[in-house]
């Protein structure tokens, strides 16, 4: 199982320079993946804008966005633009992960009605496949650069409901749990199995899992701090994910092997801190 590590994006008070050298640090110490998380309404930076920032001084981590609400991203043909844009200059590192959020100050602020989120989602999805496929829609063609893996970056899709399973189905390449213990990862990666088999698609697909983490000896402080004011909308959703919250080197671990056992392939621990020792405690700890 790969382990890959969040870009301290929606961590409030995360200057550029310690945004990049996290970036860097993350590349030269063996992560899979940096990871972003979307919100509009809150003092975090944009994910497209963030992982644009990290590809130009790492060579080789994946680029991922887990997740970019997408649609609070009105123009879908900007967004393929975007994507692609992002995916050629990184050299095809781009992994695009989208949900839908349940935030409705976000949509609210976006000018996005909320009803018929996932509908639009699915409509998105299908344009962005048509745009990166090199639909043609004027004079010049279609709307470039071409991805570097011809149909686009890779697509994952987040939630456990069966709309969403549905929707990787038709239209992804793998899905991503936000939260949720290992064991509820198991249940659904295999559900999720059966639904993609019946959709005739082949091979199976990738499936990633995301915990928060705090490390060192003011682990439950900065998780304290951090988790309530990131969910504040939601006391219950803040609990959930503060109790499953990594707050040890020995948690990290048992969490990586428990989540590799119920079939993950990428294990994204995203951090509640933006001090940079907060990722050389989690490399010691994971790598």
């Amino acid at each position: 199982m790969d382990i890959g590590i969040g870009l301290p994006n929606a961590v409030p008070g995360t200057d550029g320079k310690t945004l990049i050298g996290w970036a860097r640090s993350a590349d030269e110490a063996g992560f899979s993946s940096l990871g972003t998380i979307g919100r509009i309404v809150y003092p975090s930076y944009e994910e497209l804008i963030a992982l644009s920032a990290a590809a130009a001084v790492t060579s080789r981590i994946r680029l991922t966005s887990a997740v970019l609400i997408a649609p609070l991203y009105a123009n879908t043909a900007l967004l393929a633009k975007q994507v692609a844009s992002l995916d050629r200059l990184s050299g095809g590192r781009v992994v695009l992960g989208v949900g839908l959020g349940g935030r409705d100050d976000d949509y609210s602020a976006s000018g996005v009605p909320m009803a018929g989120r996932g509908r639009h989602l699915d409509e998105q999805l299908a344009e962005m496949r048509r745009i990166w496929s090199g639909e043609k829609l004027g004079y010049a063609g279609g709307i470039g650069p071409e991805p570097v893996r011809q149909g686009g970056p890779e697509l994952i899709c987040a939630a456990t409901t069966p709309a969403t399973f549905g929707r990787v189905a038709r239209f992804a390449d793998g899905w991503i749990m936000a939260g949720g213990s290992p064991d509820m990862f198991a249940g659904a990666a295999a559900h999720l199995d059966e639904i993609w088999q019946a959709a005739g698609r082949s091979g199976k697909p990738r499936k990633l899992a995301m915990t928060y983490f705090a490390l060192g000896p003011d682990a439950d402080a900065q998780a304290d701090a951090y988790i309530p004011h990131f969910y504040d909308w939601d006391g219950d959703l803040a609990g959930y994910f503060r109790a499953g919250t990594v707050t040890s080197a020995e948690m990290a671990r048992s969490m990586a092997a428990a989540f590799a056992a119920g079939g993950c392939d990428e294990l994204i621990f995203d951090p509640t801190g933006s001090d940079p020792g907060q990722l050389r405690l989690l490399a010691e700890a994971v790598l």
